[in-house]
């Protein structure tokens, strides 16, 4: 599974801050719900404080329970994933909870619209359960998490962003620094700040400068944008990784397809 980004607190949080999740579930089918549960209340730093069967009430429970996450299935009732993520995030601003979506289907269309709304995480429904607790984790901490095959289907999406481009510094990446242009490829690969801090000899107060800076200089919400625009505008084909070890959930998968 991967992890794009992870919040720029969760790295320097110790034990003795961590805080408890709260979690809304929403998913048409009870027993799904049941089995998230389940699962979720295993561990001593998540609480569901809710249960939706619709797109209404999941809104409504954002609303009245203060979560501080919706675990979200894509096609609930009444209102889909992407319309319950626009209608919080546009009514509670910054406080509004983060989403992470599960899903069976497999439809761009339906990814791309989820992230472009504000959905911080997008998870198909095999996703082991050890895998699911992390993504929860990295998601509440204002992570962003794709699995493995969704990677591979932006990457391929985007593939002919990737051909006939300046190898060194698309257009778009005029603005950053070369250093700049080093995290944001490192975001997209996966990397924490932690693991961003060692590969670039720096520390991760440096890290989340470069962060914070990019983000201004490309008009970006967010490092879920930050994860797409590095996709869109070919980062992620810049230049291999720096480190040959694995981000903690998930790196770009490799594409088959080829410039023509």
């Amino acid at each position: 599974m991967i992890a794009a980004a992870r919040g720029p607190d969760a790295d320097a949080a110790g034990p003795a801050l961590k805080r408890t999740i709260r979690i809304v579930l929403a998913d048409a089918q009870e027993i799904v719900r049941l089995g998230f549960r389940i699962l979720i209340e295993k561990e001593a730093d998540l609480e569901v404080v809710g249960e939706a069967h619709s797109g209404h009430q999941a809104v409504e429970l954002a609303v009245t329970r203060r979560p501080h996450l919706l675990l979200v299935d894509l096609d609930l009732p009444g209102l889909s994933a992407v319309e319950i993520t626009r209608i919080v995030r546009e009514a509670q601003g910054p406080a509004a909870p983060q989403v992470l979506v599960l899903t069976s289907r497999r439809s761009d269309h339906d990814l791309l619209a989820a992230l472009q709304a504000g959905v911080s995480g997008f998870l198909l429904k095999s996703v082991r359960a050890v895998q699911l607790v992390e993504a929860i984790r990295d998601v509440a901490a204002g992570g962003a998490v794709l699995s493995p095959a969704v990677t591979r289907r932006l990457l391929d999406r985007f593939t002919i962003t990737l051909c006939g481009r300046d190898a060194d510094r698309p257009a778009p990446l005029d603005g950053l620094t070369n250093r700049e242009i080093d995290v944001l490829r490192s975001l997209s690969l996966g990397r924490s700040n932690r693991e961003i801090a060692k590969d670039l000899s720096v520390t991760e107060a440096t890290v989340k400068t470069h962060v914070s800076s990019l983000l201004a200089k490309l008009g970006l919400r967010d490092r879920v944008q930050a994860v797409l625009f590095a996709y869109r505008t070919g980062v992620v084909g810049l230049a291999a990784p720096r480190s040959g070890r694995q981000p903690l959930l998930v790196s770009a998968p490799p594409t088959n397809r080829k410039c023509a």
